[in-house]
């Protein structure tokens, strides 16, 4: 269990750092080329992985992987819209509250009884998400351009939160003999979409070329994080790794502040304190 949940805080930092990298790169070059063309880099990793972390899948394991990769890619795509036209210290942790609660909610519903400390840990977890996600209208606006109404930018958020926490229920739904198959089928389902939406709306999938590292890296990260949290939520409880998994803005919000200057404000501070007592509650013996 304790290396479930070491897992899940990797995939929470590294999903972090995608979200990052994608939101940047969707400020210089289209949303639909940056999610179509960081898919593909996450699945060269993929297929370079595979030999690795070998399974068998069931034709059932890889419909749930596929089905996941689609609900997933329409989430990367409104999650990389609003955080390119939003602010992103604050898209970023209402995303995760609607990522976590969906799939906490799931796991305790079907029979999780995880430990009192971690029940606490995970409500302190939701609670950090959420004074991670207040503004106190020192972050800054995305690279000179006018930030996007509020209710769009919370309705867009909300919207992709709850397809990543889909995503989330589905992949625990495959099997622990599976293997990396099911992300192979769910990255296909992917970028097949972005595909197919690419020459309905006839975009180019070619990035800016100064945007191909930055796309690079998102689409690297973001692979390594969905393998990192498939390895958790195989040892673990769907509840507490998805709690611990809806940390990934901490790293958002620092590296916004860190890269892009966004101040960090009060009940933001507060909020990464409350995720590091989530943490230290849920990996409590």
């Amino acid at each position: 269990m304790a290396a479930a949940l070491a897992l899940a805080l990797a995939s929470a930092t590294v999903f972090g750092a995608a979200d990052f990298l994608g939101g940047l790169a969707s400020r210089r070059t289209a949303t639909l080329t940056v999610v179509l063309v960081s898919q593909l880099w996450g699945l060269s990793l993929l297929v370079a992985s595979l030999p690795w972390l070998p399974g068998h899948a069931t034709a059932a394991d890889m419909a749930w992987g596929a089905a996941s990769g689609l609900v997933a890619g329409v989430g990367l795509a409104v999650f990389y819209r609003s955080l390119a036209t939003g602010t992103m210290s604050v898209v970023a942790p209402i995303t995760a509250v609607s990522a976590a609660a969906l799939p906490v909610m799931v796991g305790l519903a079907l029979g999780e009884r995880p430990p009192p400390a971690a029940l606490v840990g995970i409500a302190v977890a939701l609670t950090a998400v959420v004074l991670i996600s207040r503004d106190d209208g020192g972050a800054a606006e995305p690279l000179g351009r006018p930030t996007a109404p509020v209710g769009r930018m919370v309705i867009e958020a909300v919207g992709a939160g709850v397809a990543f926490g889909l995503f989330f229920i589905l992949l625990d739904r495959t099997g622990p003999d599976s293997g990396l198959w099911p992300l192979l089928a769910a990255r296909f389902a992917s970028i097949g979409l972005f595909t197919a939406a690419a020459f309905v709306t006839r975009r180019s999938p070619r990035p800016a070329l100064s945007a191909m590292p930055v796309v690079a890296g998102a689409g690297l990260c973001d692979m390594v994080a969905n393998v990192l949290y498939l390895l958790a939520v195989r040892g673990g409880l769907l509840s507490i790794v998805a709690a611990l998994t809806s940390l990934y803005p901490a790293s958002t919000v620092l590296l916004a502040r860190w890269w892009l200057g966004e101040r960090l404000g009060r009940a933001q501070a507060v909020g990464l304190g409350c995720a590091a007592l989530a943490v230290m509650l849920i990996m409590a013996p």
